[in-house]
């Protein structure tokens, strides 16, 4: 201020002015908008609305512990039988594929497929593994339009069928030649059928389809199990051109195990990683920037205390922000925080991915950075109001 009345009095006049025009809009200062007392947002943000989006304003809600029971009465799945959850999250769904848990098929044979054909008492009929020939070099390998030679019968379909089929279809035909048929058939190795589990996964690769139903915790078992960049809730199924999702990490907390779908020949199962899973601090905190979440688990205290917490020089306790614009509808959280018992609500507030935390600054710290910017100019107006001028004898010229 000693500054200012220093000055001669059209520049400030000037400086006066800018000022006045600094804090009635506080809009030429860059970065230096307030929230204060707002009830929504000032930006309108695109929110579903029917069937298609529209812009609009979101209205800020304050984080209360009622807002915190509601939030968490919305994040469980139904209580019941499973009736209920499985309806809410099955075919209807574009995001799930559903089965029901409780048909296996049988497997099917296919081109590739070896199998052991075992007729007894008639060791012709038989080839048996030996010390130098393996049980697959000694079993009958499917044709690649899914049919085999077998002596007395012939060329016969058995791509398509299970083992108990084969044989009574073998056994029939037999029973014409040879009385009293004791025939079984038996898999030698499983080759026609295959899925794809990819991602981040210890050990990447092609999974075999076998008689032992393989559901999707199956296949990432198989291969190893997640890696510590796994994103649990982003399991991508592709299953014949279409893509669904598996919230894997909602087995784990809430037992919704009919997302654990039985998978099919050529299902490619792709484990995300959690780079999406990233919450972004930004204002008056210590270290600004972004986190990632650990199994998508983190609360707002949690990720300000990751930031440094709220700068104690700067920051305004009282407005503390949280955006969440990643969802077809839009929300605006607001907590108090100038008791510090108030972060007993914030340690309760479940962040989501792609989440904003914003803490706003204080009154005297957004005065002082205006204060800041005009500084520069005042010196320098000062500066030139003052020039001595040698060629007109230290007089300015007239104009």
């Amino acid at each position: 201020m000693t500054l200012l009345w220093a000055l001669p009095p059209a520049n400030r006049s000037l400086l006066l002015g800018l000022v006045a025009g600094a804090l009635a809009g506080c809009t030429i200062i860059p970065g230096n908008q307030n929230y204060w007392n707002r009830e929504e947002s000032d930006v309108r943000l695109p929110v579903q609305q029917a069937d298609e989006l529209v812009p609009a304003n979101v209205r800020i809600r304050p984080i209360t512990a009622e807002l915190i029971i509601d939030l968490f009465k919305a994040a469980r799945p139904p209580v019941g039988d499973g009736t209920s959850s499985a309806k809410a999250a099955g075919r209807d769904n574009p995001r799930f594929v559903g089965d029901n848990p409780g048909s296996v098929p049988e497997y099917r044979l296919g081109p590739g497929d070896i199998i052991s054909i075992i007729v007894w008492d008639h060791p012709e009929l038989t080839i048996p593994a030996g010390s130098f020939r393996t049980a697959e070099q000694a079993g009958t390998v499917i044709a690649e339009d899914g049919t085999i030679f077998y002596p007395y019968i012939g060329v016969i379909k058995a791509g398509g069928k299970t083992t108990s089929e084969l044989r009574a279809i073998l056994a029939a035909k037999l029973a014409k030649y040879i009385e009293r048929v004791q025939l079984d058939v038996r898999m030698v190795a499983f080759r026609s059928q295959q899925v794809y589990v990819v991602g981040e996964v210890f050990k990447p690769g092609i999974q075999p389809v076998n008689d032992v139903p393989m559901r999707v915790l199956d296949a990432v078992n198989r291969a190893g199990g997640f890696t510590p960049e796994a994103d649990f809730s982003r399991v991508l199924l592709t299953r014949r051109g279409t893509t669904y999702l598996v919230d894997v990490q909602s087995m784990y907390d809430y037992g919704t195990s009919e997302q654990n779908v039985l998978l099919e020949d050529g299902d490619i199962v792709n484990v995300a990683d959690r780079s999406y899973n990233k919450i972004f601090v930004l204002g008056e905190v210590t270290k600004p920037g972004s986190l990632v979440m650990n199994k998508k688990r983190s609360t707002l205290a949690e990720a300000l205390s990751d930031a440094g917490y709220i700068n104690q020089t700067t920051a305004d306790p009282r407005y503390i922000y949280v955006m969440r614009g990643d969802t077809d509808q839009p929300e605006l959280f607001h907590l108090n925080a100038t008791m510090a018992d108030a972060m007993l609500l914030a340690d309760r507030f479940p962040l989501r991915p792609r989440d904003i935390i914003y803490v706003d600054a204080a009154a005297v710290v957004r005065w002082q950075r205006v204060i800041s910017n005009i500084l520069p100019t005042a010196l320098m107006l000062n500066y030139t109001s003052q020039t001595y001028y040698p060629l007109f004898g230290g007089r300015q010229p007239n104009r």
